[in-house]
């Protein structure tokens, strides 16, 4: 018999904006649809025990609890493609 991660008594609430939002949000490659879901995170009931599973199980990437993470750690950020445009090096020196 296969129990769904969905069927877990910690399993987020049926409104969790996990469950009710588009499921490739959680895994977008767009930095600005990624700080969206990190976004939505933020009034989650269970967002704590969300990231502390996702710790635990040291995700490969996406969302969880809020956080992004990338190769099982968290990252604060998701960097767009592609190099840098030149002028923002050059700011980011200054």
């Amino acid at each position: 018999m296969t129990i769904s991660v969905l069927d877990h008594p910690l399993a987020p609430p049926a409104s969790a904006p996990c469950r009710t939002t588009d499921p490739e949000l959680w895994f977008a490659e767009s930095p600005s649809e990624v700080e969206h879901a990190k976004s939505l995170c933020q009034e989650c009931p269970v967002r704590a025990t969300c990231l502390e599973g996702a710790l635990e199980r040291r995700e490969p990437w996406g969302v969880w609890g809020g956080e992004l993470f990338l190769q099982g750690v968290v990252i604060p950020r998701k960097r767009p493609r592609g190099r840098p445009r030149k002028d923002q090096r050059d700011e980011a020196a200054a």
